[in-house]
């Protein structure tokens, strides 16, 4: 038995952070408890400022790193995007978060762990 914490964890853990900042957090897509990857698309005010996965690097640690369509401003290409990485990995979990300071408060939640 692993004392690494349960993807669902992080992701409940991460949206009662929000929570607690005065933010909103929603969960878009649901994928495997246990260990599936974790994005987050970042908002503050109405405003997207991208898409971060929780990504192991070669050294071990644990980091976000930027991914998904670089022009925000097409909601048409974040939907398509998240449906396209949905369905090449249904345990993949998309959260949006719409709080001050979204990229350190996920990264101190989703890269300490």
């Amino acid at each position: 038995m692993s004392s690494r914490p349960t993807t669902q964890f992080l992701v409940g853990a991460l949206v009662r952070a929000v929570e607690a900042q005065g933010g909103m957090a929603a969960v878009l897509h649901k994928g495997e408890p246990e260990s599936g990857s974790i994005v987050v698309q970042l908002v503050e005010k109405g405003r997207n400022h991208g898409f971060y996965e929780r990504v192991t690097a070669l050294s071990g640690a644990v980091e976000l790193t930027p991914c998904g369509p670089r022009n925000m401003d097409q909601p048409f290409e974040m939907m398509e995007y998240i449906e396209r990485r949905v369905r090449s990995d249904p345990d993949i979990w998309f959260v949006e978060l719409d709080v001050a300071e979204g990229e350190q408060l996920a990264a101190a939640i989703l890269c300490a762990a």
